[in-house]
């Protein structure tokens, strides 16, 4: 066994350690959250991204260019363009977020950003950080929020995912000690597990749900996953009227299938790796990938996606203007409640689920078999703006499923 190769493994192993020690410091900090309806003006930054993001941000703009209209015209919206953030421009900087964009996304209230490229092993692009990684721990977005709702099933759940620890924060860290041994890191704090459970606890408390489901896998991954159902534990004792239920992630996967227990869940509280599995499938439960947005929050600065990628394929193979948008759409809606303007965020997504689950009068699929996405959110905006919107929604939501 070399001493040297098991130096230099130290000494990278320490600065990581150095690194997150830092890090935990500066989660102690207090920091000022802002009230939107104070402000004069809130700039709603838009990022493109790669591949579909470009197309499908294009549509969640206009659907939100259209319900914000009469206070753009005030001045009290304003859309920044950002543009900077495509693989591109990241490669040629060799960051997952060049310092211009970032001071960019900086000076925005809140981002919708489209789906980024990440680069993986064998490809074109160099070993550059995710740049929903980067994004989430530079703006310390520690809150991953995802809500999944299928009406006629009685399924209304809001996933919180810890957006800034786990595998994900160091998953461009690890290293090959040697030809044959190559480790990566986990890492979970006191501060983010905290935070993040109390914030799902909260969202049951203010929505009167009595249970909150933690996931862990902390019987084998005893000492990171272990801290977060022990954080877990110890928060629950201040919420008295709400009940902690824990489970595993591997059986999770199973029961959110499982239509004799799935309704029962409601608000779930997980670490990052298991909180990104577990949303994907639900968010193909609710009809794909495609149809599910989510909020990055933090105490600051707040961001809104898609979550899934940015489709590279169906770029190449001349489909672009058939992906689907309603993930961002529904990001959007995301957006709009976050900022204060609640009604017509409902209005957003009641729209969505008769377009999507209950009419059906057009279909995405992503191919010419179906309308185009520009077509898409015509047909949803016309439903936003319809009067009978609501009474629509619920006689199909009361509707018998067969």
């Amino acid at each position: 066994m070399s001493k040297e190769l098991i130096e230099k493994a130290k000494e990278k192993f320490g600065i990581i350690i150095e690194e997150q020690l830092k890090r935990v410091e500066e989660m102690k900090k207090p920091v000022e959250t802002p009230d939107y309806a104070a402000l004069p003006e809130i700039i709603i930054g838009i990022c493109w991204g790669d591949g579909i993001g470009k197309i499908i941000s294009k549509h969640a703009q206009t659907v939100l260019e259209h319900v914000l209209k009469d206070e753009v015209a005030k001045g009290k919206i304003k859309f920044k363009d950002i543009q900077g953030l495509t693989i591109e421009n990241r490669a040629k900087h060799k960051k997952a977020i060049p310092d211009d964009v970032l001071a960019e996304i900086k000076s925005c209230h809140v981002i919708l950003k489209g789906p980024t490229t990440t680069p993986q092993a064998g490809d074109k692009w160099p070993n550059i950080e995710s740049a929903n990684v980067a994004i989430r721990r530079y703006l310390d977005l520690f809150a991953n929020v995802r809500p999944v709702r299928i009406p006629k099933e009685g399924i209304d759940w809001c996933f919180f995912r810890e957006n800034t620890e786990g595998a994900y924060v160091l998953g461009s860290r690890g290293f090959d000690v040697s030809d044959d041994l190559s480790v990566d890191f986990t890492v979970t704090t006191e501060q983010g597990s905290e935070r993040i459970i109390r914030m799902a606890f909260e969202y049951a408390k203010n929505n009167n749900i009595d249970k909150v489901t933690v996931v862990t896998k902390s019987n084998v991954v005893k000492t990171t996953d272990g801290r977060f159902s022990k954080a877990a534990v110890r928060i629950a004792k201040e919420y008295p009227k709400i009940k902690l239920d824990e489970w595993y992630i591997d059986i999770m996967t199973a029961k959110l299938i499982d239509p004799a227990r799935r309704k029962e869940f409601k608000v779930m509280v997980l670490p990052n790796l298991y909180g990104d599995i577990l949303t994907d499938e639900a968010a193909q439960m609710q009809g794909g990938v495609g149809t599910a947005g989510s909020a990055n929050i933090g105490k600051k600065w707040s961001m809104f996606e898609a979550i899934h990628g940015s489709a590279p394929r169906m770029i190449e193979e001349g489909r672009d203007k058939f992906a689907d948008p309603c993930s961002m759409i529904r990001a959007s809606a995301m957006l709009l409640r976050h900022i204060g303007f609640k009604e017509r965020a409902e209005k957003i997504e009641m729209a969505l689920d008769i377009c999507g689950q209950f009419e059906k009068k057009m279909l995405i699929t992503g191919r010419d078999t179906g309308v185009s996405g520009e077509e898409y959110t015509t047909y949803l905006l016309s439903w936003v703006d319809n009067p009978k919107l609501k009474i629509q929604w619920e006689k199909s939501v009361n509707e018998p499923c067969y």
